[in-house]
């Protein structure tokens, strides 16, 4: 660990140091700083994980790692709302030099998304006698298509009264809705031939495989828009005798992911090649209520430090997708951090932002304590979460 010391910029509002009266915000800073220097692609988060659990103990939580590596920290359960807290742990490939530069954080994960899970841990300990029990969470390989960290936790714990989600939204953001994701990969095989042959070769039924998903969609499919799919080639690969295509859809709310599925499988049969379609993995979009509690909590938490609240829909796709398909509750995402910033080589977070996310949800956890709670928290079953088939 680096013994540089990432103190917070010098000149905090008013209402932030009062929102941030049970945090010392170096203390902060230097947690999260911590985290950045501990790198965790997808399938590595162990060490990161047992860091955040001893950080937890110490700052008066439980804490604990599952059986999927997820690390869950909690306040002592208490008759009122459960509210769960839960962020991701992983990164992309390429650690980054973790430095501060000027008000700017630098590092692997700092706005996607340990600088949210690190502001919903320290907004967590600000509040170990809440009126019922606040649970945080840091899930694994979030960052693949399987999502097996939040897989693991919808199917092994209780229901939640609310759920936050943590992902860079901006400080002043909030996310209500995601799009959906459908994860597809084509094969096919063609025994070897001339070039010249008129029969049609791997490479070919590849490409028009690649057009089948294009004219499904429409012509009005792209990514610029919440209402509508969007398709991208992830990757590619081949020859005459066998092809590969990796193909990541994302689909609006109401897509019939299984319809378009045996759409593009009738289209291979009546041009008669016999690629292999398998589904990686699919998950449903999600729009929650502009006006549901946790978007109002959020966005009070934005108002006390001075912000106007900015709900917005994302055309990616996070945890809340994946959870969302178990439990039916208020949910919204939020999280310190630009998200344009995320998976790139600039990637870094503005100290001060971080600490408003502190407070933010800081103050959002005191404003769900008397939301009420239902009267049973279930565990979702084995079958309810994973991909459309």
């Amino acid at each position: 660990m680096t013994t540089e010391t990432a103190a917070p910029a010098a000149a905090l509002t008013d209402e932030l140091t009062a929102a941030l009266a049970d945090n010392d915000p170096g203390a902060a800073v230097d947690m999260l700083r911590s985290m950045l220097e501990i790198p965790s692609p997808s399938g590595e988060e162990g060490p990161l994980a047992r860091y955040l659990a001893d950080v937890m103990r110490g700052l008066g939580l439980t804490a604990r790692i599952d059986d999927a590596g997820n690390v869950i920290g909690e306040t002592p359960a208490r008759p009122g709302p459960r509210i769960m807290l839960l962020g991701h742990m992983d990164t992309v490939p390429g650690q980054l030099a973790v430095h501060l530069e000027g008000c700017r954080l630098h590092g692997r994960g700092a706005a996607d998304a340990q600088g949210p899970l690190a502001a919903m841990v320290r907004a967590v300990t600000a509040h170990r006698d809440f009126p019922g029990q606040l649970v945080v969470v840091g899930v694994v390989e979030e960052e693949t298509p399987k999502s097996r960290g939040a897989v693991h936790i919808g199917r092994t714990l209780a229901r939640p009264d609310a759920l936050i989600v943590g992902e860079p939204s901006g400080w002043p953001g909030i996310v209500i809705g995601y799009k959906g994701k459908l994860d597809l990969e084509y094969r096919v095989d063609c025994p070897a031939t001339h070039p010249s042959n008129p029969v049609e070769k791997a490479t070919e039924s590849a490409a028009a495989f690649w057009q089948d998903v294009l004219d499904l969609l429409g012509p009005e499919q792209g990514h610029a828009s919440f209402a509508t799919p969007g398709a991208t080639l992830v990757g590619m690969r081949g020859d005459i005798t066998e092809a590969r295509l990796d193909v990541s859809i994302r689909t609006p709310v109401g897509f019939d992911q299984d319809g378009f599925v045996a759409a593009l499988r009738e289209r291979d049969q009546v041009h008669g090649r016999e690629g292999r379609l398998t589904v990686v993995n699919g998950v449903r979009a999600v729009e929650t209520e502009r006006r549901g509690p946790v978007a109002r909590a959020l966005s009070a938490g934005i108002r006390s430090i001075g912000g106007t609240p900015r709900p917005t829909l994302k055309t990616a796709t996070s945890d809340m997708n994946t959870l969302a398909e178990v439990w039916d509750i208020p949910m919204a995402t939020y999280g310190p951090g630009d998200s344009a910033l995320d998976h790139s080589d600039e990637e870094h977070i503005l100290v001060d932002d971080y600490l408003r996310g502190i407070a933010v949800l800081s103050t959002a956890l005191g404003e769900l304590a008397t939301l009420p709670t239902r009267s049973a928290n279930a565990v979702g079953s084995a079958g309810e979460l994973g991909g459309v088939s």
